[in-house]
């Protein structure tokens, strides 16, 4: 596992093997501004490094704003399909307010998108998955 990014709210890290894949492990609150420039370089990163895989830590994301969430089902979803990804984990928030609206949007998108989506509560389990 090597880190690519790092910020106070975001690690980013690249998985290697047969399948490689991006980990974004949030760390905390963060501005609707700096979750989207951060997300938008994750996915740069992931394209530059043709990933498969790709893991969201949403368990200590601070609370996401719904336009957000919007955001990223219209504008990073479609360019993950773009990169490549085949399988697309995401560790469950531990605030209960922020599973739940993340949870809906991925119950909404997961019927559109080519690619597998799988909620994980163990962080082992979703890099394996998404790395398999």
């Amino acid at each position: 596992m090597q880190l690519l990014a790092s910020y106070p709210f975001l690690n980013l890290f690249l998985h290697e093997g047969p399948s490689r894949a991006i980990e974004a492990q949030w760390q905390g609150f963060v501005s609707s501004a700096l979750l989207r420039e951060t997300t938008l370089e994750a996915v740069k990163l992931a394209r530059q490094h043709r990933i498969t895989g790709w893991i969201a830590d949403d368990r200590l994301l601070g609370p996401v704003r719904p336009v957000d969430l919007d955001w990223i089902a219209k504008e990073v979803l479609p360019q993950l399909i773009s990169v490549g990804v085949k399988r697309f984990a995401r560790i469950e928030a531990t605030d209960p307010l922020n599973r739940m609206l993340i949870g809906k949007v991925q119950e909404t998108a997961e019927q559109k998108l080519p690619f597998e989506l799988g909620t994980f509560t163990d962080l082992v389990a979703a890099r394996t998955w998404a790395c398999g």
